[in-house]
Order: structure tokens, then sequence, then C-alpha cells
């Protein structure tokens, strides 16, 4: 390809950048939290700044009663289609607006999109309301310098990735909505991801029988029953030190034990006590054993609580386990290479570091494509790690540049393999 048109698609970005960063600002205050995930708004904000463009987004409406059953309040996804002829490729960009709560100890305001020390400032700023950005600018700045004659590029905003993306992307490849022949999904800068973890969330109800903390003697703590469970959990992360993966960038499997609630007052004997839990599976597992082993896991510690305290009959302590996530790993296809090169070439131009090819610990809605037989790979605005990043923690922030030089890199790849 020739320099010249590379020059011209970086030299658009740079004269469009500011406009880009208030189209950033705009995205970050608009509040995503997921939990509720009333996420509704930020699409309508979204379509409405996109037209300003002259790109109308399809809103798919993901029906109400199938968001209530998820879990969520309302998804509306969206598609931006593109087509610049007949023959070719189609390529998807991937990017979700959903996002954790803020949390606590912020020392910015989190849907302020504050700039400071070249750096924006807000939930969802790196993962990945910018890649809404880095992805659509990426698209205009293709279209304004070197509009391609044939395949077509597709902007693909989605809204339930925190919950597995079943009613984001998979939604819409399920319904037949799109069926693109190559994808990337938000990302970060320094690396190009080809695959990732899988994961398993489960919500484990442990059931006791509450009493006066007066007389504990006639009830049955769940409290202590779960502590059975909680360190028959955690031992199993010593074991997975030692299962190791052939994947650069993934190490092995754990579990976290993200959420624990129960009992009614501090004078009460515990009823009742909810853990929710998080197995990060390598992509050399297999889904149905590691559930099979961790559900093992937990009946061998309420088993062995109950035979420790004498409880059997309606005395005995039970469990209820519910699955909440199932989300297989990526495992990269053949078909991904054109991506790999073309963004490995471009990094390597723009920031000066040939980026490498490497899986990471988490789990995205890339796996929804690939397992529909779409190569894909993650690739984006931001750090170099996730910790950089503060993603899921106080003080979420991108440094700008990133996300200009991201912007360059995905122009130059999409010139690549369309033209």
């Amino acid at each position: 390809m020739s320099n010249t048109t590379y020059t011209a698609l970086d030299q658009w970005v740079d004269q469009h950048f500011d406009e880009q960063v208030r189209f950033f600002q705009d995205l970050v205050r608009v509040p995503t939290d997921t939990p509720p995930g009333n996420n509704a708004p930020h699409a309508e904000r979204t379509a409405e700044l996109l037209k300003d463009f002259g790109y109308e987004a399809e809103k798919h409406v993901v029906p109400e009663s199938e968001v209530k059953a998820y879990g969520m309040e309302s998804i509306t996804n969206l598609i931006v289609r593109r087509p610049f002829g007949a023959g070719g490729r189609t390529v998807a960009l991937n990017a979700h607006g959903d996002v954790v709560p803020p949390g606590e100890g912020w020392t910015k305001e989190p849907y302020g999109a504050t700039i400071e020390d070249g750096k924006l400032y807000g939930r969802a700023a790196a993962v990945s309301k910018c890649d809404f950005a880095t992805f659509t600018y990426a698209l205009r700045a293709l279209e304004a310098v070197a509009k391609p004659a044939k395949g077509g590029v597709e902007l693909h905003f989605t809204y339930d990735e925190e919950f597995g993306g079943l009613l984001g992307p998979g939604w819409l490849l399920s319904k037949g909505l799109t069926k693109p022949d190559l994808m990337v999904a938000a990302g970060f800068s320094y690396e190009v991801v080809v695959a990732h973890n899988g994961c398993l969330q489960m919500e484990i109800t442990v059931h006791g029988k509450m009493a006066h903390a007066a007389v504990p003697h006639t009830g049955v703590d769940a409290l202590q029953a779960a502590t059975f469970i909680l360190n028959g959990l955690y031992a199993e992360n010593t074991k997975y030190q030692q299962i190791t993966s052939k994947v650069a960038g993934i190490k092995h499997p754990y579990v976290n034990v993200g959420r624990i609630e129960g009992g009614t007052n501090t004078n009460v004997i515990p009823g009742k006590v909810q853990l929710k839990i998080d197995r990060r599976m390598i992509p050399e597992e297999n889904p149905a054993e590691v559930e099979a082993s961790i559900r093992a896991v937990i009946a061998q510690a309420v088993q062995d609580f109950n035979t420790q305290r004498g409880y059997e009959g309606e005395d005995a302590v039970r469990v209820d386990i519910k699955r909440l996530l199932l989300a297989n790993a990526m495992t990269p296809l053949a078909g991904n290479q054109p991506l790999v090169d073309a963004i490995q070439t471009h990094a390597e131009t723009v920031f000066g570091e040939k980026p490498p090819a490497v899986g990471t610990p988490l789990y995205t809605d890339v796996r929804l494509y690939v397992e529909q037989g779409i190569p894909g790979v993650i690739y984006g605005a931001g750090p170099r790690t996730v910790l950089e990043s503060h993603a899921k923690r106080a003080d979420e922030r991108l440094d700008l540049e990133d996300l200009r030089r991201a912007t360059k890199v995905i122009a130059r790849m999409l010139h690549d393999l369309l033209a």
C-alpha cells in the first residue's frame, strides 16, 4: 500500500482529534452501570451522535422479557453498516458500552469525562467506550481519505459484556443480523490478543436454620458452613497453580469469591448465606469438567461440615447451586492472521514497537464471533495492562495519545484489509 495513503490517514486523525475526544467525552458522560443495566439510553445517545457523521445506526432492541430474565433492565444494540462495493471482506468492529458501577475511592467525577495531564478519567473510559471513538473515527478516516471500492465495515456497539455478551453480540449473531468475515473487538494498544480465558460464574446459596444468638445451639449456622465451602474453594487455587497454559499471556486457572451476602442481624444466627464465585478457565480446560469439579468441592465441604457438627435430616445444611454464566475460552482461528499481521505492522510504525500476539486471562465478547467461525482479535486504545487503566477500579483513565495512535492503526488496518 502507498505510504502516502497511510500518511493521509494519520493526518486526518490528527486534524479531527479534538472532535474525537469530545465524542468520547459525550459517551462517557451517559452512565451505563451494569447492574442494574439500563443501557438503552446510552445506545440512543450514541445513535444520535453518529447521525452527525452521516451514520444511521440500526437499533436492535432486545425484548424486555429476555432482558429482565437475564437480570438487566434494557438493551438496545447498534449496528452501523458501511458497504463500499460488491465482493471483498466485511470487517466488524465491536465495543461494549456496559460497565460495572463506579464504586468508591474516586478522586474525579466517575461520569465527568475530566481531562487532566493528557488522560481522560471516567468509568468506561478504558473499557470500552474509548473504542466507540477509536473505531468510529478510524472508519471516518478511511472513508474520507481512501474509500475502498469493495467490501464493507460494520460498527457493532453492544451492551451486555459484563453479563456475558449473550444478549449483545450473541443475540445479533443468533438472529442472523450480522455475519462479518473478520472482526476486531475493543482492547488495548500494546498487544494483539488472539486467545482468552473462559469464565464460569456460579451462585451458591447455603441453607441453615436461624436462631437467637443467645441460644445458638437451636440453630444451624449457615455462615460457618459457608466457611467450609470457602476454604475448600480457595484450596483449589493452590492446585490450579500446577496447571499451566501453553498460550503466551495466560498462566493458570483460578477461582475467586466476589460477593458474600447473608444474615439478618447481629444477634441472629445466619440461616442463609449466598456466595457468588468466578472460576477462570484456561483454553485447554473442558468447561463441563470444571463445573463438575467445583460442584464436587462444594458437596464435599458441606458433607464435612454436617459430619463434624453431627447434623443430619432436617438439621443438615444444604446448598443450592445456580450457574450464572458460562463463557467459553477463545481459541484463535487460522483466518485471523491478516488481522494480526496488519495490526502488528502498523502498530510498529505508529507506536514504535511491535505488539506481541498473546492470550489474556480476561474473557470477552470475541469468543461469540469465533464460535460462529468468524476470525477475530482484540485490539484498541489503552495501556499495557488492565492495572494501569484502573478498569473496574476508582479513577479509570485513558491516555489520549493511545486513543490517537490506536485510531491510526485501525484506519490503516481497514485500508489494508479492504484494498
